[in-house]
């Protein structure tokens, strides 16, 4: 009589539990013989899309893993200090260790206060994690509605931040460093100023901040500007993981992998979402990125398993949406390859749609825990080639 088959479980360790990495989580699901563990440093979920709201008192920014986690998805609260590719180990901060077959690297994107400008470290605070924007809100309970704030960095999470806070009634200032917005279109552009003139923020283009003070800040120009609080919303980096287990990454140290999303380095290891370098050219940070980032990730493992070929990565963009407090956002319209075009929405239809378009970031890993492989996103097309002359930036570990 023929012994039964033995039932062999493949370990997938997920680190980070973000968009791009609980997505790709619930998509593992569909194999019921992958074991999976997500490792994220905090108990609940972060919407990193609302942390300017949750700044300024009006909205929250957590959910419950429990209601977004499908069944048999173990979570691990605690953080990856190395990925040990000898033995196949992520070693945590806790001192525990977990095997794998293959990790998922979807460690995200982080918002650092430069060292580099005095006083910036100890007296300016920054609104891209959830444990700095709780700091925030704490400062602005305590501050008088009149007290002086300043933001630095006039992308769109400066710009939102600004607008919440002015919207909220703040003395506003936004100190741009080059243009307001350059990510957008120059219609769009005049619409975010016109927003903000209105209601009176003070936009500072073509200077930059070389002193955070207790407060104050000191600008280029020479300028002192009162600054009761001061928001860093200048630039993102990424968590050094990748090159501290000796993995090769981009000059901001996000992993640098193949157009399927594997590491260059090592075959078992798949990156997702802000902290993934495709051929050194990494898409936009973003949640509307970080869903099929995560989808095609695992979507590499499960083919690694089945012993079939990955697929490239294929993701279009449409625009990008930036809310202008809880009434207007400018919503701007893109080409596939995300280059702004001379169109946009503004106004209440774009605040419902940005509202939405949150929204949809998280139902959408809900359906995923639901119905691992429903998610769908626009199509790109292969990505050209790298141009020779060009090749991607590279840190050797």
């Amino acid at each position: 009589m023929p012994m039964p088959e033995r039932h062999t479980s493949h370990k997938v360790v997920v680190i980070g539990g973000g968009y791009a990495g609980t997505l790709a989580a619930n998509h593992l699901r569909m194999r019921d013989d992958v074991d999976i563990t997500l490792v994220n440093p905090r108990p609940e979920f972060v919407e990193r899309v609302r942390l300017h709201q949750f700044v300024a008192g009006t909205g929250e920014a957590t959910v419950d893993y429990g209601t977004l986690l499908g069944e048999g998805i173990q979570l691990v609260v605690d953080n990856a200090t190395r990925i040990d590719t000898a033995t196949r180990t992520v070693r945590m901060a806790s001192g525990r260790a977990l095997d794998y077959d293959y990790v998922i690297y979807a460690v995200g994107s982080t918002g650092p206060v430069p060292s580099s400008v005095p006083g910036a470290a100890e007296f300016a605070v920054s609104i891209a994690e959830f444990e700095s924007a709780r700091r925030l809100r704490a400062r602005l309970d305590e501050l008088p509605s009149d007290a002086p704030v300043t933001v630095v960095g006039a992308g769109l999470t400066g710009i939102e931040t600004a607008a919440e806070l002015a919207e909220q009634g703040r003395r506003v200032t936004l100190v741009c460093g080059g243009i307001l917005a350059p990510s957008v279109s120059a219609p769009g552009r005049r619409y975010v100023a016109k927003w903000l003139s209105r209601h009176g923020v003070a936009v500072l283009e073509a200077n930059v901040v070389t002193e955070v003070r207790p407060d104050a800040v000191v600008l280029a120009d020479g300028a002192v500007r009162a600054s009761a609080l001061t928001i860093w919303a200048a630039g993102f980096g990424v968590p050094e993981l990748a090159s501290a287990s000796g993995l090769r990454t981009d000059e901001l140290g996000r992993l640098l992998t193949d157009e399927t999303l594997t590491s260059v380095d090592d075959d078992r290891i798949v990156a997702a979402g802000d902290a993934a370098a495709p051929s050194g050219r990494p898409l936009r940070m973003s949640c509307y990125a970080a869903g099929p980032l995560g989808a095609q990730a695992a979507n590499t493992v499960l083919s690694r398993i089945a012993g079939t070929e990955p697929v490239v990565i294929s993701v279009a963009f449409s625009g990008a949406c930036v809310s202008l407090g809880r009434r207007a956002a400018m919503r701007q319209l893109a080409r596939k390859d995300d280059t702004a075009v001379n169109v946009y929405v503004g106004g209440r239809i774009s605040a419902a749609y940005k509202e939405l378009t949150c929204k949809l970031g998280v139902s959408k890993i809900r359906r995923e825990a639901r119905k691992p492989g429903s998610l769908l996103w626009l199509k790109g097309g292969p990505r050209p080639e790298q141009p020779a002359s060009a090749p991607p930036a590279v840190t050797s570990p």
